[in-house]
């Protein structure tokens, strides 16, 4: 199977006039399938908006992202390899109350990416709904409920199904965990990690909590106003950080007793 990459040369995100806020500021990067990447920073450090871009939900205001050797603002003018792009490239966001539509049930909003991405009938996209939920301790029961009827955590879960239903190259998740209890989080940690190793998928891991992002990630990158200030082999940073503001981040991790990876023991979760 060939590699899922994205390439990033100086990548800026200004939001607003050409003097208005810059959130990204010349990030020059890559991501593939063949590795978990955390990307962590405190608010307005700018890693949820460059998620965001990855995914085609924003676009650059100046620089390329390319995926798999093509520019990113010509797949997104191209149906075909716009779904194709989807298909490999899932998002899991922070807010997922507006992310369901609250006129269908959450089976239904599983399945549709499952059928309408993922190619499978509606029998075969059902089955599989129910696989993935049971994986992600959720009663596949549940499904036949709307959004807003089941908790914050457990909606989360469902976002968390919905994006893997279709079996991505690259799963971008933005601050999946952090609405989730420590003991649910080790689940739905352990889980990705087996996703990703298993189907040879990348995960970008977005988060502010050092714990989850040192516990699922190979390589780490530190973000600070808009720009990449580290980026190396995750034990590397966590252990000897080079950039002031990495060991600042890292102290106020250590000094709020949160920077302790093994609170998620390792477990192998089956992924059907």
């Amino acid at each position: 199977m060939n590699t899922a990459e994205f390439v990033l040369e100086n990548v800026v995100k200004r939001f607003g006039s050409k003097h208005g806020h810059v959130a990204v500021d010349r990030v020059s990067t890559r991501f593939s399938n063949t590795q978990a990447v955390g990307i962590i920073g405190e608010s307005g450090s700018g890693k949820s908006t460059l998620g965001r871009m990855l995914c085609g939900l924003e676009n650059p205001t100046s620089g390329s992202i390319r995926f798999n050797g093509e520019e990113l603002a010509d797949i997104r003018r191209s149906r075909p390899r716009l779904e194709e792009f989807r298909r490999e490239v899932q998002l899991i966001g922070q807010d997922t109350t507006s992310s369901f539509d609250p006129r269908h049930s959450l089976r239904e909003s599983i399945m549709y990416p499952a059928m309408n991405l993922g190619g499978l009938n509606r029998r075969d996209a059902y089955e599989k709904t129910d696989e993935v939920l049971l994986q992600l301790g959720l009663a596949p029961a549940m499904a036949d409920r709307a959004a807003g009827s089941v908790s914050g955590g457990q909606r989360q879960r469902f976002a968390i199904a919905r994006a893997l239903i279709v079996e991505p190259r690259i799963l971008v998740c933005d601050e999946v965990v952090s609405a989730l209890d420590v003991s649910v989080q080790g689940g739905i940690l352990n889980f990705l990690k087996t996703f990703s190793r298993t189907r040879a998928a990348g995960i970008i891991f977005i988060s502010h909590g050092l714990p989850a992002t040192a516990f699922i990630s190979q390589e780490l990158m530190v973000m600070y106003q808009g720009g990449i200030v580290e980026n190396g082999p995750t034990r590397e940073v966590v252990t000897n950080p080079a950039h002031d503001y990495t060991k600042k981040l890292l102290a106020g991790y250590h000094n709020t007793g949160d920077a302790d990876a093994h609170q998620y023991p390792e477990k192998e979760t089956h992924v059907a």
